[in-house]
């Protein structure tokens, strides 16, 4: 099923160009060696086994529970400095953890005691399975204070010792960590070595032992070769060709098999994880394997699997904030199923490979702010898609690409301002996809779409006015999606659509001036954005949901009084979207969340008193806000009067009416005559003229809020 694109809510987030910046590594690390710097002897020693260890080639590229074996385990991250001295995990080794597949403890009684030890443990447990954990015993012995008299033994930190819930909390649940004995009593250096990698790589000990040891018999035998003189060494090597040759002709014979699985059940098996350099290293492999062989002369099968591979490459690209290599890379993989459509016109698995391809066009187009281009693109994917029920009528996914595709195209009715027209048009939607949910509630792509429908319908009808039905469908939008989320723990999808869902609702409380309920939600919004970036940090969709929600958050504690808890929120948004807008500054929406970033600072400093740092805020909120070119223009100028007014009403705080009335001026002659206004868009409305005294102007419009039960209260500068 494919997701629907959005259009830019109007809602207010932020971003500082200027803003301070927190360091943060981008490196991955496959695992993170956490010991105490009293075991340094035998960190540095697996450490370097470690990074040089090289997995056997008859493994390497194997799928296991741990994901697709590497040829390599590097890089490992071994903190190197002495964290004594300080109060706190420093940022460094936060973003080393939360880059780091694996955290493997070196295990002693010095580790057991050492807080640095157990801090590390504490923080990668949090956003990870307990299978992630690792333990290598150095010294003491494994639960040791649960034996009376031997407490001083135990080498276990406190962390690893217990188990921890999906919200990151530690539980009383004893914990079993995989370990690997390396006292001299136990199970000696190299086979406990074989162990700790067998549980990171996912597979059999004895089978990782079996074929250890026959490399190093191997390398034996060539030394053996070596001193038997030229007879031998070509024995050996003619020996070597043949099975290097039926090595190959295996590996061609399962390499079809292979991609297929890779981007069908692997892909689908990662997706949930959210980890980007995992689903890309995929996309990569993949193309890898086509690298050398012309596109041309594949078969069929071959030309529509080196396409997906780079749609998947493409979103892994979108996702990391890079439309344009994502939208070079689509183009490639569209010329790829365009020439799997022409070789057989009448099949409908291509022609959807081909809609997606063309949904991706539109995606990018709305994100960029280009309605033209979208709709075509739309109508393209809207083609296809009838195209494919005309085929297969009876196939219900292609049914439910027809109902997609009709959804978007109602994002053009809402791009031209038709409100009404566009709730119609989504009630519609929603009733065909709530009666498919309730044929067939355990299908995942139905429920994603009523999840999807719930939040487009939603927002449809707070755009036409009616509030209370809105709240109606975003707490359906929200039960559901936490449902999901419990039902599938660890499928980041889910928690992804429950930010906007969360942060839709809350706003729609504060609309209606519920705040306390208001602020409930918009925190948990905040929360769950915290615990997303934690797993992917570099995931700028998910860098930038985050931003939007701490902006909104912060102009909710402003109206509430609590300043202070505001700069702190707004801050944190402002210096995550600077460096999101660095990867791609085309974004129209994260430029929305730069705009309101310097607003919500122009108001900040104008509560605390500084009317300086107030208007210079204020004014670079307007520069911003006259660069951006959303899908709908008029909802620019609406957000654009909105910072007319604010440093309106900043002026007159700071006793220049003259200045304050210009501003006032300047935000309400944006405003288009005659045009159907959003309740939030009338607001700004009202206010402009009720500054400059024509009121009685305002009255209808007035009187339209009230009807809908529109209350959003207003800060007062001054």
């Amino acid at each position: 099923m494919v997701r629907l694109a959005r259009l830019p809510a109007f809602d207010r987030s932020a971003d500082a160009v200027d803003a301070p910046r927190v360091p943060r590594l981008r490196t991955r690390y496959y695992a993170f060696l956490s010991y105490s710097h009293k075991d340094k002897q035998l960190a540095d020693w697996l450490h370097r086994e470690l990074e040089k260890f090289r997995v056997p080639h008859s493994l390497a590229g194997k799928l296991t529970a741990n994901g697709v074996v590497p040829r390599r385990l590097s890089p490992i991250f071994r903190d190197q400095q002495d964290l004594s001295a300080g109060a706190d995990l420093g940022e460094e080794i936060k973003a080393a953890l939360a880059a780091s597949q694996f955290l493997v403890v070196l295990c002693s009684p010095e580790a057991a005691n050492s807080r640095w030890t157990n801090a590390e443990i504490e923080n990668f447990k949090r956003t990870r399975p307990e299978g992630c954990v690792l333990a290598a015993v150095a010294a003491g012995e494994p639960f040791a204070s649960d034996i009376p008299g031997r407490e001083a033994e135990e080498c276990f930190p406190p962390a690893l010792r217990y188990k921890y819930d999906r919200r990151g909390h530690q539980t009383t649940k004893r914990a079993e960590p995989l370990a690997a004995d390396f006292r001299d009593s136990g199970e000696g250096k190299r086979l406990a070595f074989l162990k700790l990698v067998a549980g990171m790589l996912g597979v059999g000990l004895d089978e990782l032992v079996q074929r250890d040891t026959t490399r190093r018999h191997r390398q034996m035998a060539w030394l053996a070769a070596a001193s038997l003189g030229g007879m031998a060494v070509t024995s050996t090597l003619a020996v070597t060709a043949i099975q290097a040759r039926d090595e190959a002709r295996d590996q061609r014979k399962e390499a079809e098999g292979l991609v297929a699985f890779m981007l069908g059940d692997l892909k689908d098996k990662l997706e949930p994880i959210g980890r980007l350099d995992a689903l890309d290293g995929v996309g990569s492999r993949v193309l890898a394997y086509y690298k050398n062989q012309d596109a041309a002369e594949l078969t069929d099968a071959a030309l529509l699997q080196r396409s997906r591979a780079l749609s998947l490459m493409a979103e892994v690209a979108a996702n990391r904030g890079d439309l344009s290599t994502a939208y070079a890379l689509y183009r490639e993989a569209a010329l790829g199923t365009a020439e799997a459509v022409r070789r057989n016109p009448d099949d409908p698995q291509r022609l959807y490979d081909q809609a997606q391809n063309a949904f991706a066009f539109a995606d990018i187009a709305l994100r960029r702010g280009q309605t033209t281009n979208a709709e075509g693109a739309f109508r393209e994917y809207k083609r296809l898609a009838d195209k494919m029920v005309a085929i297969e009528p009876d196939n219900m996914k292609w049914r439910m690409e027809v109902q997609n595709a009709d959804a978007n195209l109602a994002v053009v009715l809402t791009a031209q301002r038709r409100f009404p027209e566009a709730a119609a048009q989504w009630a519609q939607a929603f009733r065909m996809i709530e009666a498919l949910t309730t044929a067939d509630p355990t299908n995942r792509d139905y429920q994603q779409s009523l999840a999807e429908s719930l939040a487009w319908y939603a927002d449809a009808e707070k755009d036409a006015g009616n509030l209370k039905r809105a709240t109606e469908l975003r707490e359906q939008d929200v039960a559901l999606l936490t449902r999901l989320m419990s039902d599938r723990h660890g499928d980041v999808s889910w928690r992804q659509k429950l930010i906007p869902a969360e942060r839709g609702l809350a706003n729609l409380y504060a609309f209606q001036s519920r705040m306390p309920e208001a602020l409930t939600h918009m925190r948990a919004a905040v929360a769950t954005g915290d615990q997303l970036t934690s797993v992917e940090p570099d995931n700028s969709k998910w860098l930038a949901f985050a931003a939007k929600a701490k902006t909104n958050l912060a102009e909710l504690l402003l109206l509430t009084g609590a300043a202070n808890e505001a700069a702190q929120f707004n801050e944190w948004a402002c210096n995550t979207i600077a460096g999101v807008l660095r990867k791609d500054s085309t974004v129209q929406d994260w430029r929305g969340i730069l705009r309101d970033c310097w607003l919500n600072r122009a108001q900040i400093a104008a509560v605390r008193g500084n009317s300086a740092s107030a208007l210079t805020s204020g004014d670079r909120a307007i520069d911003v806000a006259k660069t951006i070119k959303n899908t709908d223009p008029t909802l620019d100028r609406f957000n654009l009067a909105k910072a007319y007014r604010v440093v309106g009403d900043i002026q007159r705080a700071n006793g220049n009416s003259n200045g304050a009335k210009v501003a006032w001026q300047a935000g309400l002659s944006l405003i288009p005559p005659g045009i159907a206004e959003r309740p939030a868009e009338a607001q700004i409305h009202i206010e402009l003229l009720d500054r400059l005294g024509r009121s009685a102007e305002a009255r209808p419009l007035r009187q339209q809020l009230e009807r809908a039960g529109y209350k959003y209260p207003t800060l007062r500068i001054g």
